[in-house]
Parts: C-alpha cells; sequence; structure tokens
C-alpha cells in the first residue's frame, strides 16, 4: 500500500485528512503517542479544544486508550484497534500490542524523529526495505557486484528503525539513540551498509534525547570509523595477523626475535578502542570474511556530499512519560521451598495501556 492509500483507509472510519496522516505515522512508527506530539504535526495549540477533542474521540470510541503517566499532568495513548492496523496492511503490527513501560520512552521518540519529516514516504517493515533495495541498482564500483535481488540474511538491515524517501529520492536512514555505549549503533551501521551502498543520495539521522547529548562526539566518531574510513590491504593484513595472535594467546617470551615482538606491540597500539574490539569479536565468528573493507561507494558518498550525517538533539524529555505501575492486578505467585519467605508479587503495567487483544 501507499501512505496515500493508507491515509484514505483510516479517513474511511471517520478522521480529516490531517487526522488520518497523524495516525498512519503513529501505527507505523510506534502505536505510542502524546498530545504534544499531534498538536505540533497539525500546527495547533497541545491544550487547545481541536487536541482534546481528537484524542477524546480516539478513546470514546475505542481506538486508542489512554493511561497515566509518573508526571501526573500527562497522559499516553496506544492507539491499539485491530481493524485499524487491518486498513493499513499491517494487522499484526508489533504496535498494536501490549507496551511494556520500558519500551514507552523509545516509543515516543521514534515518533518524534519521523516527525522531523512527516511527509517522507515511510518503509517501515523489512519486507519493505528489501523490496525498495532490490529495485535500485548498485553504485558503479568494482567491490559493489550487480545483483537482480537482495539475498536475505541475519545480519543485514538490523534494527526495526525506519526508512524515509523523499520525492527526490534521497533516503533517510533513521537511528534513535538510547544508550551511551555505541556498540548496538555499531552493529546497525555495518548491517546497513549493503543499503548505503545501492542509494543515490541518502541522510544518516540519529537523535539523541536531552540526557545523550554528552555521547553526540561518540556516535560520530563510530560513523567515521565504521563508514568513512576504509581498511587498506595492509591493514587487513596486519589485524589479520595480530588477531590470530590474539585467540592464540601467543607467549612472546617463547620467541628471541624482537622484530615479531615489535610488530605485536606496534599493532596493539594501532588497533585499540570501540572499533577493532567489536571488530575481534566479529572475527571470531566470521573469520577474515570480517575484515573486509566497507564498499568505496559508501566512503565515496560521504567524502562528496552525496550521503550526509545528521546529528539532532530531540527538544523534549521522556522520563516523567513512563507509564504508572498498576498495584491493583498483582497476584500472589508460589515461592519455591528453598527461597526467602514472603510473596513475590509482580507489577503489571497500567491495565488500560494493555487492553485485552
Amino acid at each position: 500500500m501507499t501512505t496515500a492509500e493508507r491515509v484514505q483507509a483510516v479517513a474511511d472510519y471517520g478522521f480529516t485528512e490531517r487526522q488520518a496522516r497523524f495516525l498512519v505515522l503513529v501505527m507505523r512508527h510506534a502505536g505510542l503517542c502524546v498530545k504534544r506530539q499531534y498538536a505540533a504535526f497539525a500546527g495547533i495549540k497541545p491544550g487547545g479544544e481541536k487536541c482534546h477533542a481528537f484524542f477524546d474521540k480516539l478513546v470514546r470510541r475505542g481506538f486508542a486508550v489512554a493511561a497515566d503517566c509518573v508526571h501526573n499532568r500527562a497522559r499516553l495513548y496506544h492507539v491499539h484497534h485491530r481493524p485499524l492496523y487491518h486498513a493499513i496492511g499491517e494487522p499484526e503490527s508489533r504496535y498494536r500490542r501490549p507496551v511494556p513501560a520500558r519500551a514507552a520512552a523509545e516509543r515516543l521518540m521514534r515518533l518524534d524523529a519521523a516527525l522531523f519529516e512527516p511527509d517522507l514516504d515511510w518503509l517501515t517493515t523489512r519486507s519493505e526495505k528489501l523490496a525498495y533495495m532490490a529495485l535500485r541498482t548498485p553504485a558503479e564500483a568494482s567491490d559493489v557486484p550487480a545483483k537482480p535481488g537482495v539475498q536475505d540474511r541475519p545480519d543485514l538491515l538490523p534494527g526495526t528503525f525506519s526508512i524515509g524517501v523523499d520525492a527526490n529520492g534521497r533516503a533517510v536512514l533513521l537511528y534513535v539513540a538510547t544508550v551511551p555505549w555505541c556498540d548496538d549503533f555499531r552493529s546497525f551501521l555495518v548491517g546497513h551498509v549493503a543499503f548505503l551502498a545501492v542509494v543515490a543520495t541518502c541522510t544518516l539521522r540519529v537523535v539523541f534525547p536531552p540526557a545523550l547529548q554528552r555521547v553526540v562526539r561518540d556516535y560520530e566518531r563510530a560513523v567515521h570509523d565504521e563508514l568513512e574510513n576504509r581498511l587498506d590491504p595492509e591493514t587487513v593484513r596486519d589485524l589479520q595477523w595480530y588477531f590470530f595472535h590474539c585467540r592464540r594467546r601467543t607467549d612472546w617470551r617463547e620467541y628471541n626475535t624482537d622484530t615479531l615482538k615489535a610488530r605485536f606491540a606496534r599493532c596493539a597500539k594501532a588497533f585499540t578502542g570501540p572499533r577493532f574490539r567489536r571488530l575481534y569479536r566479529r572475527w571470531l565468528v566470521e573469520g577474515d570474511a570480517a575484515l573486509t573493507p566497507v564498499p568505496a561507494a559508501v566512503s565515496e558518498a560521504f567524502a562528496s556530499g552525496r550521503a550526509l550525517l545528521d546529528l539532532r538533539l530531540l527538544p523534549h524529555t521522556y522520563e516523567h512519560l513512563s507509564p504508572l505501575v498498576n498495584r491493583r492486578r498483582t497476584r500472589r505467585r508460589r515461592v519455591m521451598a528453598d527461597a526467602e519467605t514472603g510473596d513475590e508479587r509482580p507489577q503489571g503495567l497500567n491495565p488500560t495501556l494493555n487492553p485485552a487483544p
């Protein structure tokens, strides 16, 4: 389905075109939203009559449920109505299912990231992304062979972040940073190299909540390491030799030559940092295939400006939007005989945020 077809299908349920476009964004990116997000999308006041009327309609007609948050004035709205998801061609969407409390903030950040450019044609499912890649012709480079289709594999396109495409064909690869370390982000970059190699122009957009402003440069450095700084043949040979001896745990005291000792010391100094630690872990599993350089088309795209890195800080905080835990739904659970005396009371989410399917 196209975006226009999805919007029309939702509008048929009695929504305006603007409301339908917002609901399509919510259902495809998060399943969860707050009033200020609709107000920003529609260009209206967050506490205005139109905003309240829209969300009251969603709840009253059973399209969404509202849940209280830690902040007593904030409310989360979970769009869960199965017929709505069926109307946009995604009846089994994970966003329709109950929302874990720990996932609420990230869901809202994903929607805020999409709202930077809400009119893009969004690819949110794996099948859509693979189909898009299959229609693209790889950039002309000796290390990017042209193939009629895309061979799916587990390490290709990791994660569930959306990809947007504008009217000019520019792709926007979206990533929401939620942790201060970059290991997952580096895996994300490596898994999207094949995608970056077949698009003519691309923007890699990484968005951060205010709490992670201090690590923006670390993420920028990760992009330089993984996509712009290619491994040359001599470096690859040194890495193969160095990784071999690291795995072997070579005891250099058994060798009388200073040349090998000096080479190992030189490699140990050069191949330090998160990039090479992660590369070594990959090499242990994949062998020398893990040392394959990034296609020249990708690094050249960043050098020429055809590929851009866009680092954005979200203007909102999210800690106060965590849904309240409902203690009334807890149940006693039998404790093992060797456990400490007492009852375990598992905490359940606010029931209004997790309606029955």
